[in-house]
Parts: structure tokens; C-alpha cells; sequence
């Protein structure tokens, strides 16, 4: 229990001395692992094996992510109702969070910050005063139930209607938490209800949003420059969290890639099951991470796709140590590729072969 560690600072006390780093992505990590289903993406895992969750919060608190996100993503009213179990939504919720409390409540040292999260409800419409109360109402439980739990901020997430993000926006501040909105930008470049990144943004940061900017949707290659017109328009803390896959100015959305090297893939799409061959690796996200900071943004991480390692190498390009930098790469120990002298030199000669 984390019961002599340092005080616990607040986000914006953390983001005034240096970046903050959180982990997302649960959905994909825990689909690969057979916890999940693609498709509906509905979170019944934090039910169904709660210490699986918890887990996989580990391994990315292990790797450096300094917030502990209550997977609570699709987790709403909405998606419930479409796979009939809208009966299950408050326990969902409430168990999420309590499992996201719980393993923070393990950590040595400083503890990391809890999050709640609400995200695109997939029910608003623009001009819609039907939905949009709907989606207020969607919100409003959701972090209702993060402030019971005692969250140290919310995090509105992968919205892309600007509409949608300021209803999102309101309820957390209504809530009088800490908020951080980020949005989530397809294939024309703009949000879907015609607003550019740069004037939501701005819109978002004057309605009190702590951080803004972009997470979901695009890779670091096609986000870093929708980032560069974010941070160029707001004067708040800045957000950065791609997935982890190899969009381009071709293909700029991880759900338009198309693996030509493959003849089986269902409907033709590598998105959501076969994007493998498009993953970052861990270098990658670590040159990311450098470019991102380097032109001021402080609030990094990965989204759907992401794990451990990617988590890691962010921490490590950002000058941190992490509990599980002790397993960090030391190929001179290697059999065949590496230098340590007291290798066998007949094994050191054959690594041209290998």
C-alpha cells in the first residue's frame, strides 16, 4: 500500500513540472487477449475477470504511465443497450473504477493519478436536442459515478463532434473536476460536425478544459501535424496520444489502412482484427514521444494498440526510470549478436548468418 509515499500532487501541479504520461488502449490489448469482443467493444471484462483489468493496469503503471485509467470506454448506456445488458451499466462503471482505485492504491513511491473517463456516446447528432440530452444524460451518470469514486480528474475522450466534446466538457466541470477533452480526427481532417481541430481546441480550453488536443483514430506520423496546429491555437496544456500503427498521408486513419500483402482478410480491411503489420514498434513511439515534447505538448501517451513496451519507451525517451526499465533491452549479453567478451566467439562470427 502506497501509505508513506510523497504527497500526491494534482495534474496540473504534475504538468507544470514536467510531462505526464497515461496509458490507453485497454480495448485492444485485452480483445488480443481473449477478454473482449471486436465488434460492439463492450467492456464486460471488468465483470467477467476483474483481475485481468486490474493486471494490465500493472504492467503500464510498471511501465511508466503515471494515470491509472478506469476502463470504463464503451462502457455506456448505449453500447449496453445494444448487446442487451443495460441492466449491468452501474456495476460496470462502479467496478472499473474501483479496480483502477485499487491498484493505485499498490504503487510505491508517488501514487499515480485516477482517472474517470467518458467518450463518444455514438448517439449525437448535431442539432439534435434529443440526443443531445440524451448524451448529457449519458455523461452525467458516468461522471457522477467517477466523482463517488473519488477520481482525481476525467478524461473525455475520442470525440469527434465538437458538440459532443462541450456537452462532455460541461458535465465535468459542472462536476467541479479537473477535465482533459481530447478528440479524435478521420479522414477529412476536421471534426464530423465541420469545426478544425484548432477551433475546438480553443473553443474547449476557453470553456475550461485543463488539457486539450488529439488522441485515437491516427498514428504519431499523420496526428503529429494536427497536434503542431493544436499547440500552435491554445495556450493550455497540450494531448498527444496516437495509436500505435503506421497511418500515412495515403491512408491517415488506422481504419482506412490496407494490407495489400494479404488475400484474407474479412471485408478487405485490415482494421479492427489485422493491423499487426502496421504497428509501431517501440523506437518509433519513443522518437513520438521526443518530437511531441519537443514542440510543447505535456500530456503523452498511446491509444488503442498500445502496450507495455510502447508505454515504456515514452517513459524512458522522456529521461524516467520505470520498474520495468530493469528489463529494458541489453543485447550485449546476447549469444550471437552481442559484445560481452566472455561470449563465444565461433557464436559472435555466425551472427552474419542468422
Amino acid at each position: 500500500m502506497n501509505s508513506v509515499g510523497p504527497p500526491k500532487r494534482s495534474l496540473p501541479e504534475r504538468l507544470a513540472s514536467g510531462p505526464v504520461i497515461c496509458a490507453e488502449g485497454y480495448l485492444f490489448e485485452l480483445e488480443r487477449r481473449g477478454y473482449l469482443q471486436a465488434g460492439a467493444y463492450v467492456p464486460e471484462v471488468v465483470l467477467d475477470h476483474p483481475e485481468v483489468v486490474a493486471q494490465l493496469h500493472r504492467e503500464f503503471l510498471r511501465a511508466g504511465s503515471e494515470v491509472i485509467e478506469a476502463f470504463t470506454y464503451y462502457g455506456h448506456r448505449e453500447k449496453l443497450r445494444l448487446i442487451g445488458k443495460e441492466d449491468k451499466l452501474e456495476p460496470l462503471q462502479r467496478n472499473a473504477l474501483e479496480i483502477a482505485k485499487s491498484v493505485a492504491s499498490e504503487a510505491q513511491g508517488e501514487a499515480p493519478l485516477v482517472a474517470g473517463n467518458v467518450c463518444n456516446t455514438n448517439v449525437y447528432q448535431p442539432g439534435d436536442r434529443q440526443t443531445e440530452t440524451q448524451v448529457l444524460a449519458m455523461f452525467e451518470e458516468q461522471v457522477g459515478w467517477a466523482c463517488e469514486a473519488g477520481v482525481d480528474f476525467v478524461i473525455a475522450e475520442t470525440l469527434s463532434f465538437h458538440g459532443e466534446a462541450e456537452l462532455a466538457l460541461k458535465v465535468i466541470r459542472d462536476a467541479g473536476l479537473t477535465a482533459v477533452v481530447t478528440l479524435a480526427v478521420h479522414l477529412e481532417g476536421k471534426l464530423r460536425d465541420d469545426y478544425t481541430v484548432e477551433e475546438s481546441c480553443r473553443r474547449l480550453e476557453q470553456a475550461g478544459a485543463e488539457v486539450v488536443g488529439l488522441n485515437c483514430t491516427r498514428g504519431p506520423r499523420t496526428l503529429l501535424p494536427l497536434v503542431h496546429r493544436v499547440r500552435a491555437a491554445v495556450s493550455c496544456h497540450v494531448a498527444a496520444l496516437p495509436v500505435p500503427y503506421r497511418t500515412t498521408l495515403e491512408h491517415p486513419t488506422f481504419q482506412s489502412l490496407q494490407d495489400e500483402d494479404c488475400d484474407c482478410l474479412p471485408d478487405d480491411g485490415a482494421f479492427p482484427t489485422a493491423l499487426d503489420p502496421f504497428t509501431c514498434n517501440r523506437y518509433e513511439m519513443a522518437e513520438f514521444a521526443r518530437e511531441a515534447y519537443g514542440m510543447g505538448v505535456r500530456y503523452l501517451g498511446v491509444c488503442c494498440g498500445a502496450g507495455p513496451h510502447h508505454i515504456r519507451a515514452i517513459a524512458e525517451a522522456m529521461g524516467r526510470e520505470t520498474e520495468a526499465s530493469r528489463y529494458s533491452p541489453d543485447m550485449s549479453k546476447h549469444y550471437a549478436l552481442g559484445s560481452d567478451p566472455s561470449l563465444k566467439q565461433h557464436n559472435r562470427e555466425f551472427a552474419e548468418k542468422l
